[in-house]
């Protein structure tokens, strides 16, 4: 019998570097916060205005050394997808590496910050004494399959450089409080690729490595698994990737805002953005970012997404200068609705990091960091939805108040949303 070690598969690739000195780990770290910053910054006047459809060329995207400020003075809710992730990162700092998942619902349930989507319904759902993973499971949340957890997951992977498998544990904690099947799937590729990014500077094998976390029974393994395939296909035209997606997983059968128009928030199209960018954009960091936002829908977090991913690789010391010079004048500014600032937040994910790495076996010396590899396991099949198709969306326009409380609605199927707002 032959043991499995983690060390050989390391050594197959010859891009996999196992070993870091502590330097090289916090520039890794600030530059995957950075980079993500950047990334939802550089996409955040196009969100949501381009659903089904490419930002093409001939549309300005504007850029310059303020953009950062502007939007942290003037719009701080942008980076929802990066507070969001700070509310779980001040849980470990509080209660350490293994804070319960109960501790990392509670805060995010009760914090400050307005939620949507997945988010908002497991705020819901735990309010009301529904606890994860109960709270994210999709017949108690008609968003299961949303981005949410993929645009929070970025933590995961910046705490376990190198070690896939330890990424995986953390979303397994927290990426069930508000997702399930392939919504808590987004989560967990996008936390992998942060992982293998400390470790290669192959996106070609960051992507596809990473895919490897995913049961390739799932709909989001075949299409993130499509994605690779159509850019060997179409190396160097992009718009025809996209085009193929479009096609073949533009059709979103979960979350009640999407089914049945434009607008898709589902995880797997959106991450099958995020890796259009990274392929297509070659290591490239102004490409990358321009791609992965002109792929439309949730165009400000999968740039942040590919952004941070891709600015880990290369650290924040290599982030080109037109970009990185508009992040520095935030750097120690709080993020809305947190203690933590950009500055903080590198000591602290370094810290963790480093408390990841010695708790998972890597050898310590010094300056000099050995990590202990892990060879990639795939997390257990979800399917959400499973028998459930949308057949009809129908207005019922009647407003619920005091005085008139009920509503009746007639409807063929096994279930369904009723939506509406609260005032």
């Amino acid at each position: 019998m032959a043991a499995c070690t983690s060390k050989p598969a390391a050594d197959k690739n010859p891009n996999i570097k196992t070993t870091l000195t502590k330097t090289e780990l916090q520039d890794k770290i600030k530059g995957g916060w950075a980079g993500q910053v950047i990334g939802c910054t550089y996409g955040g006047p196009t969100e949501f205005r381009y659903n089904g459809v490419m930002i093409a060329d001939s549309v300005s995207i504007p850029w310059d050394e303020t953009r950062c400020l502007w939007y942290y003075e003037n719009s701080p809710g942008l980076y929802d997808d990066v507070y969001m992730d700070l509310t779980f990162v001040d849980v470990f700092e509080k209660e350490g590496l293994d804070a319960l998942a109960k501790s990392h619902a509670l805060a995010f349930a009760n914090a400050d910050y307005m939620l949507w989507h997945a988010n908002q319904a497991a705020r819901y759902n735990i309010l009301n004494g529904i606890m994860p993973p109960e709270s994210g499971f999709w017949m108690n949340n008609p968003h299961a399959d949303d981005i949410d957890f993929q645009i929070e997951a970025d933590f995961a992977g910046l705490m376990a450089p190198g070690m896939v498998n330890t990424a995986t544990e953390i979303c397994d904690k927290v990426g069930h409080i508000m997702n399930y099947g392939d919504g808590w799937y987004g989560g967990i590729y996008v936390a992998a690729m942060y992982s293998l990014a400390f470790v290669s500077s192959d996106v070609n094998y960051v992507v596809t490595e990473a895919l490897k976390t995913i049961p390739q029974e799932s709909q989001f393994y075949k299409c993130i698994s499509d994605v690779i395939k159509w850019h060997s296909e179409y190396p160097t035209e992009w718009s025809q990737t996209w085009n193929l997606v479009q096609q073949n997983w533009s059709q979103d059968i979960g979350c009640p805002d999407g089914v049945f128009a434009d607008f898709n928030i589902d995880a797997k199209i959106n991450a099958a953005y995020i890796v259009v960018g990274l392929l297509y954009g070659e290591g490239d960091y102004s490409k990358t970012l321009d791609i992965s936002t002109r792929c439309g829908q949730d165009s400000d977090c999968n740039p942040a997404s590919a952004g941070g991913i891709l600015g880990t690789m290369i650290g924040y010391s290599k982030l080109p200068e037109e970009w990185k010079k508009a992040v520095i004048p935030v750097e120690d500014m709080d993020f809305r609705y947190t203690t933590m600032s950009l500055n903080d937040v590198y000591k602290i994910g370094t810290k963790h990091a480093l408390e990841t790495l010695e708790k998972n076996g890597a050898k310590i010396d010094g300056e000099n960091i050995e990590i202990q590899f892990q060879e990639i396991k795939p997390v257990v099949l979800e399917v959400g939805f499973e028998g459930h198709y949308p057949i009809e969306r129908k207005p019922v326009g009647i407003t619920l108040s005091e005085i008139n409380r009920e509503v009746k609605v007639e409807f063929s199927g096994n279930g369904f949303v009723l939506q509406g707002w609260a005032k």
